[in-house]
């Protein structure tokens, strides 16, 4: 019988919201700055904290418990603001819970966020040593595992380059291959998968089940891509505000929050990315009359109204919306035409006018890019749903079935 590795019992994490000390001097001159005229917290994501509590505290994790066997690979889904990174970093030892107690065993390599884990002034090389180091091993046993850790992340060339001159994505796939070959007992990986390449991303999929399966390591994976944790995760836990809504299957899992998002979520805002040359701002789905909606009969208008920031002056922008099935297969791809944009902020509108799409609910994702390089994907739980219409219409009296109804001309000559 697999002995359990992690043990999560009545686990609580409280915030205090407006205490300066947010982790870096300029912000915390800003936070004091605003604090001191009376005006908002320019550091507080106020938007989610609003949702789940009213005064100066917040509850980020609310009594969560929950046990993990060896081998097994553990999703984690919830909306933006469920708690899922702090749960993540509380396991990493990142910080503390409040209250309540956690039992593991084993060594843990944890991949949160772009810029953990290494030191920026060191090269690649250096890094890896040194987070085999933290990891207990020797120098001999990190040696033999290098070509390795080099070779699936596709570095060679910059190993002995600083790691603060990498991009995000080769920083993220260095990352990733550092703790999935230095051989920890529990990988803990957040949604900063989402900043390598699709192709990338099914090596790191491939990764975890052979580390799982294979080598009876234990997974926790945090993603907002629900086909990738179906297909990966042997069990699964739905955070909402903080609390464990659901524990079991992933299937059930996956249901469950799918249930919560595709009633009224039709508005959206993102965190403005200020090293990036443009970042999204914000997401809205509307019906003709420009009313917020998420849910129209297959027959009706609908349109996107993306808002996004230039931080100066940029050529050759595009902004690309596509659709995704439950399946995670891409139904639909488009793409703005490339355009100049000065520093300020832009909305981008898409509008559907002639495809009619199959009953169901779809994914959305939006991509931002200049000169054919994305800048930035986000593959959020952003859903739009489609029913029955109660009008009719020629082509749907016919027998047409699938994702897309729309009749096509069809001849019938003598031959």
């Amino acid at each position: 019988m697999a002995k359990t590795v992690i043990h999560f019992e009545n686990v609580s994490k409280l915030y205090k919201l407006g205490e300066i000390s947010t982790g870096t001097i300029s912000r915390d001159l800003s936070r004091w700055w605003a604090l001191s005229r009376g005006k908002s917290d320019p550091v507080s994501k106020i938007g989610e904290v609003l949702k789940k509590h009213s005064d100066k505290t917040v509850w980020a994790l609310s009594d969560i418990s929950f046990e993990i066997k060896q081998g097994e690979v553990l999703g984690i889904i919830g909306g933006n603001g469920a708690g899922k990174s702090t749960l993540l970093k509380i396991l990493s030892r990142v910080t503390k819970p409040t209250s309540g107690r956690i039992r593991i065993r084993g060594r843990i390599a944890s991949l949160l966020e772009v810029g953990t884990g290494f030191h920026p002034d060191l090269t690649g090389r250096e890094n890896i040593f040194l987070n085999g180091a933290i990891l207990g091993m020797r120098k001999s046993e990190i040696l033999n595992k290098l070509d390795e850790i080099v070779a699936f992340a596709g570095v060679e060339r910059y190993l002995d380059t600083p790691v603060k001159r990498y991009s995000s994505g080769m920083y993220v796939r260095l990352a990733f291959a550092v703790a999935a070959h230095l051989e920890p007992e529990i990988l803990v990986i957040d949604e900063v998968l989402a900043v390598g390449d699709a192709e990338f991303q099914r090596k790191c999929l491939g990764k975890m089940k052979d580390v799982s399966q294979n080598e009876g390591r234990t997974v926790l994976f945090v993603s907002h891509n629900l086909a990738s944790v179906k297909s990966l995760c042997s069990k699964c836990i739905f955070l909402k505000n903080g609390k464990l809504e659901y524990q079991g299957k992933t299937d059930l899992a996956i249901n469950q929050y799918l249930n919560i998002l595709t009633h009224n979520q039709n508005e959206f805002y993102f965190d403005a990315k200020e090293n990036h040359e443009a970042c999204f701002t914000s997401l809205k789905i509307t019906d003709s009359k420009n009313q917020l909606n998420n849910t129209f009969s297959i027959m009706d208008f609908w349109q996107l109204k993306i808002g996004f920031r230039t931080h100066y002056s940029v050529s050759d922008l595009v902004v690309a919306v596509g659709l995704l099935t439950s399946d995670n297969i891409l139904l639909r791809s488009i793409f703005s035409k490339p355009f100049h944009a000065e520093n300020g902020n832009y909305e981008a509108v898409f509008s559907e006018n002639d495809i009619v799409y199959g009953v169901g609910t779809y994914q959305i994702i939006i991509s931002l890019s200049i000169n054919n390089h994305i800048i930035q994907h986000i593959e959020e739980p952003i859903f739009i749903t489609f029913e029955e219409t109660q009008f009719q219409h020629s082509f749907l009296n016919t027998k047409n079935k699938g994702l897309i109804l729309n009749q096509m001309n069809v001849r019938i000559l003598p031959v």
